[in-house]
Formats: C-alpha cells, structure tokens, sequence
C-alpha cells in the first residue's frame, strides 16, 4: 500500500484518523450547502399560515440548523471542532415542490473547510421540520442534500452543477 491515501482520513495501513491541519494554513473558509423537504400542499399551507400544532416551524428549524453546524465535530467522528465565525440558514416555501428548500451558508477562519457544519446544518434543518409536521405527514421527504459552494484552502473554490 502506498504511503499516502488518495482518501485524507484514512492512514497507510487503512486505519481511519482524524487528520493532522497544523501544518495547513489559516484561510478564510465558507462553504454553501442545500436540502429540501417535500411535503403535500396541504402540510406545506400548515407552515406558511403558521398554523402548525408545535408552533412556527421554519423558525425553530433555523435554530436548529445553527446549533447542528455548531455541533458537527460531536456528531460526525473524525470532524475538528472549528471557530465558526459565522451560520445562516434560509428556509425557503416552494409551492411548486411542494415543501420547503434549506440553505446553509458557513463560515470560519481555520486550517480546515466547514463543508461537513453546513451540510450538518441542512440535515438537522430538514430534521427539524419533518419532526414539527410528523403529525400532520409521515410521508414527508428529506432530500438533494448537497454541497452546493466552498472557498477556501488549498483545493479553493468548488461550485456544484446547479
């Protein structure tokens, strides 16, 4: 086996490690993910009129949202715990999904990306609001979580197909 993996969390002999950034250095980083959750008219008409039973979903899902991004090296195992300096989400209605479409926009000063805190950030987003409107749907959707932009380090910039 070669002495560096094409894959950075895995060692020489295979073994899964967190990687070693103190030799990397500070750049500014922000990375831009998606996810959507589709729901019937219906439900969606619950969220848009504020009337759903546990209260205002899309507010309770952006908190959510910042708080997953902030705990993403507790969830993911090999993730550094990074200086976020900064995690806005937009919870968006789309009528003609139907559901509702999550962004997640993170940013840090650091030696490694926060990729993993924005999609972490959608993902709960997402969690969030089907756990608010279970009662009213179980057969909503989670899904298109992606990475949609990151700058920063030395791969730079990256920007999906839209």
């Amino acid at each position: 086996m070669s002495d560096k993996s094409p894959l950075t969390h895995f060692d020489a002999d295979g073994q899964a490690h967190m990687v070693d950034v103190s030799d990397k250095a500070v750049t500014d980083r922000i990375a831009l993910a998606e996810g959507f959750v589709k729901m019937t008219p219906e439900t969606l008409a619950l969220v848009m009129s504020g009337s759903a039973k546990k209260g205002d979903v899309l507010g309770v899902a952006r908190l959510a949202g910042i708080m997953g991004a902030k705990r993403t090296s507790d969830l993911i195992p090999l993730c550094h715990p990074l200086p976020i300096t900064k995690v806005a989400l937009e919870l968006t209605p789309q009528p003609d999904l139907p559901g509702v479409r999550v962004t997640a926009t993170v940013k840090t000063g650091g030696q490694t990306g926060v990729e993993m805190e924005a999609l972490t950030a959608v993902s709960t987003a997402c969690l969030t609001v089907y756990d608010m409107l279970k009662a009213a749907e179980k057969g909503m959707e989670i899904t298109g979580i992606r990475l949609l932009r990151k700058e920063g380090g030395k791969s730079g910039i990256y920007e999906a197909d839209r």
